[in-house]
């Protein structure tokens, strides 16, 4: 549940992603509407598959929803991959994070072993 929880690069990458396209087609956003795509892009950063471009049918629902045609995704999926790998590295991160501090709770060793690491 934790990992699945912890889709901190995801959800960042919805909300700028969004931001960006409202922004790039004239969509005024104010506070409300800002705090508005911020829940809904941690709560669907918490319910996005984990495989690449799976954010890209929330994203595409949450911009139609604030009047930006919904084609123009297609205007980041060039620079997906790229931003995928970000997302990634974020999200893996943050759960061996939170392992690291659950480990510390229980009394667990935290450190490598020197026969791991040869």
């Amino acid at each position: 549940m934790g990992a699945t929880a912890n889709q901190n690069g995801t959800a960042l990458f919805e909300g700028i992603t969004i931001i960006f396209f409202c922004q790039l087609f004239g969509i005024p956003l104010d506070f409300s509407k800002q705090m508005m795509v911020m829940g809904l892009s941690i709560i669907a950063g918490i319910g996005t598959a984990g495989v690449p471009g799976g954010a890209w049918p929330v994203i595409g629902s949450i911009v139609k929803g604030l009047g930006v045609p919904a084609g123009a995704i297609g205007m980041a999926l060039g620079v997906d991959r790229i931003l995928d790998m970000s997302r990634t590295v974020l999200n893996v991160t943050g759960d061996m994070a939170i392992a690291c501090c659950v480990a510390e709770w229980e009394g667990q060793p935290t450190e490598i072993p020197e026969e791991v690491l040869g």
